[in-house]
């Protein structure tokens, strides 16, 4: 199995279907989530639904240049999202999430080896591989704050 097919996999695995590093995963945690426990304020600490969106944003914007496309992504802008009003908006979301997520693990099996290891836009963005390898560290960080705000709320409600 070659790396980039490796590297899907355990993409796949944070946000999709797995559950070996964590137990769980993003869709596992969100997809019956009711969205006023998603968008439920606890203290300081981020809502569900806006880490959720917060990771989306990066898969979209990662995705976006794995297209040809520019990378216009900014970490300023990634928790700056519209707030969730209803069951549908969340649903809608999550739609996206989870399509977005499976585009991305297969841009990433059909990205050529040796592009691994070519800088991603820029020199200083890093290369594929490290942005790949990056998106799901960072999701894996994000899945386990959603994890434990579940178990917050549920002992407060």
């Amino acid at each position: 199995m070659n790396i980039q097919i490796k590297l899907a996999n355990r993409f796949r695995e944070v946000i999709l279907s797995g559950t070996w590093i964590a137990n769980t995963n993003f869709k596992k945690e969100l997809e019956y989530l009711d969205w006023e426990v998603a968008t439920t304020k606890f203290q300081n600490l981020n809502t569900i639904s806006s880490l959720a969106q917060h990771i989306h944003y990066y898969i979209y914007g990662i995705k976006n240049v794995f297209l040809g496309g520019n990378l216009e992504i900014k970490n300023k802008y990634s928790f700056s999202f519209s707030e969730m009003k209803s069951q549908a908006e969340w649903d809608s979301f999550l739609t996206k999430f989870w399509n977005d997520s499976e585009e991305f693990a297969s841009l990433v099996e059909r990205i050529p080896e040796e592009k691994l290891s070519e800088d991603f836009v820029d020199k200083m963005h890093g290369t594929y591989l490290r942005n790949i390898e990056g998106m799901i560290e960072h999701s894996y960080y994000h899945l386990g704050q959603i994890v434990l705000i579940k178990k917050i709320l549920s002992n407060i409600s």
